[in-house]
């Protein structure tokens, strides 16, 4: 674990940065082109793809989880927290884009050429906590839904994830765009299962759309407000700031100020229209869980396991069990490649320290299958689900130390000159970064009065 040698000295950098980095995951830096063709939907063809990559981090294992617990103990209530994540998560990765786009730096990058050595390591630890977390949910989601379809023993499912770095290598091998196609692949393969449980369960169109209005009982009940946060932090997920200043910079556009307003437009339009799906499959968990689970007075149905188990005699369909677990093991190996990605952005970004793709992958797999091998032996299927859930909640308290730097960075005009965040925006983001923090402080203050 050696410092890149190609790494630039630390030294004074212009445009009000410290230190000067150099490429974003540079194997893949710059290496798709942008079609000079000016009709739009060419145009936005060649920006699409990056936009899917940070959607499945919105869409893991740890967001069923959340979504099942949230919709069958509060029935459709929590799907208003469900769209204000989403409205912040779209909000967040237009500014992460930009940033990449505007800088030539991602967040990590950018933390490491503004703060002090001392900061920047204390950021980069707890973005890996938050990297590991996040892990952490897409071992137990796989090893499960491994469980479900082959009768695959937890324990045995959850080692078995270790060797998804061949998947890595063998994507990475490809190249970039075909990466892009294989989440995309599988994002379609999601979307279609939830859309066809949907059609089964049957939910109240007019409940659903309540659903959707914020309510006051979120923050004032403290087991609504645990499942919230975990929601938030399933939603908003800090690593996808950093994957996504990231990736964007795959695209040769123009480096003047025209190319970098034409990029952010597609850019920005890119990561939205996929986040409406994450949207769309974040609230299907949840409606599906309400219109099955809660109307029907099965408030206690938090585990994958037994919504798996419940699903065809409760919708009287055999498929729907088994479109059930199909979509969670697409998800889990989705969220495996985005993942591994964003770990090696931060470590390269933060440290200056690049390790091949299946030894980062290995490691931080190893820091998730230990404690979940420890959870799975001891109290089985049921440890496992509340470690899902818990793992979401860390993923939340990680949330301020991405967002804070990054709305700091896109609203400084010495960074980001005339790109800087209007007053609008700024306002907006800060509020976004405020509320993210208070829920957070109000979380550890109800675990402080209740304990």
């Amino acid at each position: 674990m050696n410092p890149d040698p190609s790494a630039p000295t630390p030294s004074a950098a212009p445009g009000g940065w410290r230190t000067q980095s150099g490429d974003s995951l540079p194997e893949v830096f710059r290496t798709i082109a942008i079609p000079r063709d000016p009709r739009f939907w060419k145009k936005l063809g060649a920006f699409s793809g990056p936009g899917y990559l940070v959607a499945v981090g919105y869409m893991d294992p740890g967001n069923w989880a959340t979504d099942l617990a949230g919709g069958s103990q509060f029935g459709y209530t929590l799907l208003s927290v469900i769209l204000l994540s989403n409205v912040m998560a779209i909000l967040l990765q237009a500014l992460a884009a930009k940033l990449g786009i505007v800088t030539g730096r991602d967040l990590a990058q950018a933390c490491r050429d503004h703060y002090s050595r001392p900061v920047g390591f204390l950021l980069w630890v707890a973005c890996e906590l938050a990297i590991v977390a996040c892990d952490l949910a897409e071992v137990i989601g796989t090893a499960i839904a491994l469980q479900l379809l082959f009768g695959l023993p937890l324990v045995w499912g959850v080692c078995l994830t270790a060797l998804d770095v061949l998947l890595i290598l063998v994507l990475q091998a490809r190249g970039f765009r075909k990466l892009e196609a294989f989440i995309i692949a599988l994002l379609i393969i999601i979307g279609g299962c939830f859309a066809i449980e949907l059609a089964l369960s049957q939910p109240a169109i007019g409940e659903v759309l309540r659903g959707y209005v914020p309510t006051s009982e979120v923050v004032t009940n403290p087991a609504m407000l645990y499942i919230a946060i975990g929601i938030l932090g399933a939603t908003v997920m800090p690593h996808n700031l950093y994957l996504h200043s990231s990736i964007v910079q795959t695209r040769a556009f123009d480096r003047d100020d025209a190319g970098k307003r034409e990029a952010i437009k597609f850019a920005t339009i890119d990561s939205s229209v996929a986040l409406m799906l994450a949207l769309f499959i974040n609230s299907a968990i949840l409606i599906l869980a309400a219109s099955t689970f809660h109307v029907a007075g099965r408030t206690d149905v938090a585990e994958i396991g037994d919504a798996y188990e419940l699903l065809a005699p409760m919708l009287g369909a055999g498929i729907a069990s088994t479109l059930f677990a199909v979509a969670l093991l697409a998800s889990g190996q989705n969220s495996t490649v985005t993942a591994t990605l964003a770990g090696q952005i931060v470590m390269e970004g933060f440290l200056r320290i690049r390790l091949p793709a299946w030894q980062r992958r290995l490691i931080t797999r190893l820091l998730a299958i230990i404690p979940a091998v420890t959870v799975a032996v001891l109290y089985g299927e049921s440890g496992t689900a509340q470690l899902l859930v818990l793992s979401q909640v860390v993923l939340s308290m990680q949330l301020p130390f991405a967002v804070i730097p990054l709305v700091a960075f896109t609203s400084s005009r010495a960074k980001m000159g005339s790109f800087a965040n209007p007053g609008w925006l700024k306002w907006a983001a800060w509020i976004i970064a405020a509320v993210i923090v208070g829920l957070n402080l109000k979380l550890l203050s109800s675990f402080f009065w209740t304990g």
